[in-house]
């Protein structure tokens, strides 16, 4: 008799840690958010522009072509809207139509910090210090609307601390290499249905009328799930930077995959009714489970074509099928362990930019960049991710104040694709609709070099 229920509950609380971001950056729930120069041309060249110490992040040989020391400190205000229009979302045991809204706006504002730091040690060797969110952003949701048992509130940031060594072997030849110190942090919430976790345990099916759990997706027998959990993870990254001339770079980057064991709590909010049946299975309790973030693999170009105009162009590939399942442990004995499959793929972003440069005191950029979602299909698109793939139109622009001084600002708008979900819950609930979702970024920095 345990066993059916056991799994039901584990099943259940599970969707409350599909980790995940809002559609409002690159792929997946990452952030190309790093360095504000980039951000007006889209990010393109990133790996061989070099032009200021977030080369830490993009491409780490890239420092031999700074001189001195530097200091860069970047604002990222991110502003995504993520809109859910409800398509027949219904219980899949009564087939009757889910209750609630649509959710509201569930994209939040948020504002991403950087800093870099490049010291001069000799003309050959540079030193250098990345503090970043590589990962981060959210999902809120109204509590009441239909998707509630999928996700209510998604909250994960990743911090990133990135020592960084950089060597110029000769004119035309530099290497870098990094490691990533990583600490992330989740927060996950959803409702949880008692009355159809009663109904699909065969168990206790015949008594669920008795136990006033009869009536799936009830408000009235609704709980609540709040999972939070955080981890440290380490990972590295390399660089090479070619120039077989003075007007002209490519660079190849790689960033490692970061493997992430979480510990955290699970706390649940039960309806009386339940409580007789489900309280000792939703004790909160302490959890863990792994989550692997992904490697990215970047080939960028830097073409001079004089004083005055510079191409840029990227490719950068993304290891997204590294988040193919997530495996929670419940430290509570009356659960097994569960498992969420979210066979997400491998992705690709295009960009291509310039810059203009009319004098010593002003620089103009502007870019385009189309960034594919991971996500295969709308059976497997999660409420808490619901991206998919995005067009980045980018502006920017430099201002050089001072001989050690420079300000730079950018601004990019992400038309992202509509994107249909058919996702079944846990409990038998089935989210079917389709989310309108698009992006402001405004970016500010100060470059100082000593």
């Amino acid at each position: 008799m345990k066993t059916p229920i056991r799994l039901t509950l584990a099943a259940t609380a599970l969707t409350t840690f599909g980790l995940a971001a809002s559609a409002s950056h690159a792929g997946g729930f990452a952030l190309i958010e790093q360095g504000v120069k980039g951000l007006g041309n889209a990010y393109a060249g990133a790996a061989a522009s070099a032009e200021d110490a977030s080369t830490i992040f993009f491409n780490p040989a890239g420092m031999t072509l700074l001189d001195g020391h530097q200091v860069v400190a970047g604002l990222h205000i991110i502003q995504p809207s993520t809109k859910f229009t409800d398509n027949g979302s219904k219980s899949l045991i009564t087939t009757a139509n889910t209750s609630g809204g649509n959710g509201g706006d569930a994209a939040d504002l948020a504002v991403i910090p950087n800093l870099f730091l490049v010291a001069d040690i000799n003309d050959e060797v540079k030193l250098g210090l990345g503090i970043s969110v590589p990962f981060g952003l959210g999902t809120n949701y109204d509590k009441d609307w239909k998707g509630r048992y999928q996700a209510v509130e998604t909250a994960v940031e990743v911090i990133n601390i990135n020592p960084s060594l950089a060597f110029k072997v000769n004119p035309q030849w530099s290497v870098g290499l990094g490691a990533n110190i990583q600490y992330f942090k989740a927060k996950l919430t959803n409702a949880v249905d008692f009355s159809s976790a009663c109904l699909g345990t065969a168990a206790l099916a015949p008594n669920c009328g008795l136990l006033g759990l009869n009536t799936p997706q009830n408000p009235a027998t609704d709980g609540f799930a709040d999972i939070t959990g955080t981890s440290w993870g380490f990972g590295y990254n390399l660089g090479v930077l070619f120039s077989p001339t003075e007007a002209t770079r490519v660079g190849l980057a790689y960033r490692s995959q970061v493997k992430h064991s979480l510990d955290g709590e699970a706390d649940f909010t039960l309806p009386a009714a339940a409580q007789p049946v489900f309280g000792p299975a939703f004790a909160n309790t302490d959890i863990s489970g792994d989550i692997d973030l992904p490697s990215t693999l970047s080939l960028s170009l830097f073409h001079q074509f004089n004083d005055t105009w510079t191409l840029l162009a990227d490719i950068t590939r993304t290891g997204w099928s590294s988040y193919d399942k997530l495996v929670i442990e419940f430290d509570n004995p009356a659960k097994d362990p569960s498992e969420e499959v979210n066979d997400w793929e491998d992705v690709n972003r295009y960009s291509i930019g310039v810059n203009f440069t009319p004098n010593q005191t002003w620089i103009y950029r502007a870019g385009i960049a189309y960034d594919e979602s991971p996500v295969p299909s709308a059976e497997l698109r999660s409420a808490r991710s619901p991206g998919s793939d995005r067009t980045w139109l980018a502006l920017g622009l430099g201002y050089q104040m001072s001989k050690s001084l420079t300000f730079d600002l950018g601004y990019a708008h992400l038309f992202a694709k509509d994107a249909e979900i058919n996702r079944r819950g846990a409990t038998g609930d089935l989210l079917k609709g389709s989310y309108e979702s698009s992006v402001d970024i405004l970016s500010a920095q100060v470059v100082w070099s000593l």
